[in-house]
This record gives structure tokens, sequence and C-alpha cells, in this order.
């Protein structure tokens, strides 16, 4: 099976969960920005979690699907529609051969997933199938897609096609999932988020008003922010003495501050190491809602203890593992 890209969208990439174990390479994990919506995406079409899915942002693709298709839809909500019928999120989909899917205007969030069953077959680079475009490898030719592109799509698996056939229909027109998962699974997005935040290594290198300001002002996503980092905008932070400190190892949540005092969230597509003050880690549990940010956006900190982050993150892996379960037994697939 194969799909036709009719228009690339914005910046259109195929992701998975990212490069683990090459960092002391240099090499950034990458992956999806929004992890959550993602596997949430693979789950509910029967991939396993780490399966290779389209990522849109801002403004989606238009693709064509030569053969029929078992797909879902996560993340950000672009208005989608399959040949003039509107298609909903956070749902499995049927469709017929010749199907396009087209995407509308934004509506929330950031950024859509598209998984289909089977996941988007490219070949491996470190391990995987993540498009990592500032050193243009991975993914399809290491770039964004463009119209033209023809891509692969894997062998589904028996709880993919056990899913697919409970779909399946004789009209020529998408069929909807009437199931879904549970709203403590998906994440509850918004242009003006509170992510609860973790004190960093050198949280205490800050003066005591910019502390404050770090736990409570409202900071504003800059649009200088890409997959690498976020450019927080609105409120100066400053340190009590200038540092200079040796590069440490940083990941996907870190909080830096550079000179200049406007905070730093590194994204997905973060360096390996950085010099600059760490101030402050996302729980992982709120890195999608971070990721759905866009320039504008609103965004604020709560701090936590890192027993609560890692209890919220428990919570959040104990939920989908149910969704998981769940699905694989109503459609007799293994767990």
């Amino acid at each position: 099976m194969s799909i036709r890209v009719v228009t690339g969208g914005l910046q259109t990439t195929i992701q998975d969960l990212g490069r683990i174990g090459f960092q002391r390479q240099g090499v950034p994990v990458g992956g999806a920005m929004d992890r959550t919506a993602l596997r949430v995406a693979n789950l509910l079409v029967g991939n396993d979690d780490d399966a290779a899915a389209l990522e849109a942002s801002l403004i989606g693709p238009a693709l064509t699907f030569e053969e029929e298709a078992l797909v879902a839809l996560a993340g950000a909500d672009m208005d989608a529609t399959v040949d003039g019928s509107a298609v909903p999120t956070w749902r499995a989909i049927w469709l017929p051969p010749g199907s396009t899917m087209r995407f509308g205007r934004l509506t929330l969030g950031c950024r859509a997933y598209l998984a289909v069953a089977g996941g988007v077959d490219v070949p491996r680079v470190f391990g995987s199938r993540s498009t990592y475009l500032r050193a243009k490898f991975g993914g399809y030719q290491g770039r964004a897609l463009k119209p033209g592109d023809v891509l692969g799509v894997g062998q589904p698996c028996a709880r993919s096609r056990a899913i697919a056939k409970t779909l399946r229909s004789d009209t020529a027109a998408p069929h909807v999932a009437r199931w879904t998962v549970t709203t403590s699974v998906r994440p509850r997005y918004s242009d003006d988020v509170v992510a609860r935040l973790i004190g960093g290594a050198h949280v205490g290198m800050l003066t005591a008003p910019s502390r404050d300001a770090l736990a409570g002002a409202t900071f504003r996503v800059s649009s200088s922010s890409d997959r690498m980092g976020y450019r927080l905008e609105g409120t100066s932070l400053s340190l009590r003495q200038p540092v200079e400190l040796l590069s440490e190892g940083v990941t996907f949540g870190t909080v830096q501050l550079p000179p200049g005092g406007a905070p730093i969230v590194l994204m997905a597509d973060a360096q390996t190491t950085g010099g600059y003050p760490r101030v402050g880690e996302v729980a992982s549990v709120d890195l999608p809602l971070v990721a759905q940010l866009k320039p504008g956006d609103r965004l604020r900190f709560r701090l936590v203890s890192l027993e609560d982050a890692q209890a919220l993150y428990l919570a959040r892996e104990a939920d989908i593992a149910q969704a998981r379960a769940t699905i694989a037994l109503n459609h007799n697939g293994k767990g």
C-alpha cells in the first residue's frame, strides 16, 4: 500500500519516538514533538507505539491513499476531511481505495499526527525513521514532504487487520469507529498552558525576583521557535551574578537561560549538550501541551517536585496501557 502526497502542507515530516542511545555521538533523540498523540494514534490502528507516522505542523497536507487503509488522527484539530466528508481526531477511520485526505483550518493545537496501520515504511537511520531536518537524514530523504512523494506502508499486524475488518464498508465513503480512547489519555490542549516544572540544576543561580517570575509569570512563544527549542518572550530572567558553565547534558523539556534573559524550552530536536544554566525541566506529562503551542501562545510554569512529576507520568502510562489492553481485548489482539 502507498500514500501519494498531493500537497505537503507547511511542514509535514515522518516521525516516530526518536533515536535512543546515540546522544554520546552527538545525535539528538528527535522524534515526534507530541509523543502522546503519536502513541495514541498508533494504538488506535493497532500499531506498536513507535511506528512511524506523519507529523503536520500548522498547515496540513493533502494525501491520496492508493488502496484501502486504516488510519487515525490525533493531536491538533486541523479540520480534516476525506473526499469532502469531515473526519474526527482520536478515532480509527477506514478509508476506501483512492481516498484523498485534506486538512483545513487549524482550530486547536499546532501539530496533527496521522498514523496508518502498518506504519510509514522508510529506512531506519540510527535506529529510527524520524526526520531530522537540520542534518537532513531520516524520514523521507531527510526533508519535509512535497507534492509527488510516494510513501510506502508496512504490513498491518493481526490487530490492525481485526480493527479494519470491523470498519470495512462496501460504500465509497470513510467509516469512522464509534469507540475511542478515554479523555484521561488525550492531552487537554490550550493556547494558554500551565506546565508543571521541576527546578533545574541551576535554579538557585536566579535572583529571587526571577525565581518568583519563573513560577508565576506569563511567557509567550516567540516566532523564532522551532522543533529544536521554544524561545519565550514577555519576562526577562536574571542570574545573581555572571557565570560560565561547562556544557552538560540536556533533553526534551530542559529550560535554559541564555545571557539575554529570555528562557528557551528545548524541544524534540534539542541538541545533546548545552552550556547555558538549566533552570528547570518540564514534567514529561506536560510536554505534549507545550509541543502543541504555536507562536504567540501563552505558557506559564508551576513548580512541582520530582516525585509528583513521576507520579503524574506513571498515571498517564497506566491510562495508555489500559487503552491498549482494551483495544487488544476487543479486537482479538495480543496485549
